[in-house]
């Protein structure tokens, strides 16, 4: 699934916002500095990161993004109604993405939500090497 969501039709920028943003929902330091770090070594302004959280009225984001952002959110935010993701919010990502793109970004998604469990429950320290960052 990573060859998949790295090698896909979606800017890698774009995923690591959306990866950005779910760690910022489900209130995970580790998540939201790894997210930070890649954006930064991809040469991210600090505008840009700083705005992730309030991106529905900061001027630094496409329509693509914001449509990735808009979508994380609803995946991961529970709806009074039951369905989370609408169909006027799947027609929104289809105008800015193609079939493979929405798939590619579906399964960056998806991925991080794999992670979020193992984020919540381990505990990773931020900044440490893979395999010496646990605390449990």
């Amino acid at each position: 699934m990573t060859r998949i969501v790295q090698h896909g039709s979606i800017p890698q920028t774009t995923i690591n916002l959306v990866q950005l943003r779910a760690g910022q929902l489900v209130g995970n330091t580790y998540l939201t500095i790894r997210q930070s770090g890649e954006l930064r070594q991809a040469g991210e302004t600090e505008q840009r990161l700083a705005a992730v959280s309030s991106w529905r009225d900061a001027p630094y984001f496409t329509d693509a993004e914001r449509v990735a952002l808009e979508l994380v959110e609803a995946v991961l935010t529970p709806s009074p109604s039951g369905e989370r993701v609408s169909d006027a919010l799947y027609d929104r990502a289809a105008d800015h993405y193609d079939d493979k793109a929405l798939w590619t970004l579906t399964l960056a998604i998806s991925q991080i939500c794999y992670f979020i469990p193992v984020a919540l429950i381990a505990k990773p320290i931020p900044g440490m090497p893979p395999g010496k960052n646990y605390r449990r």
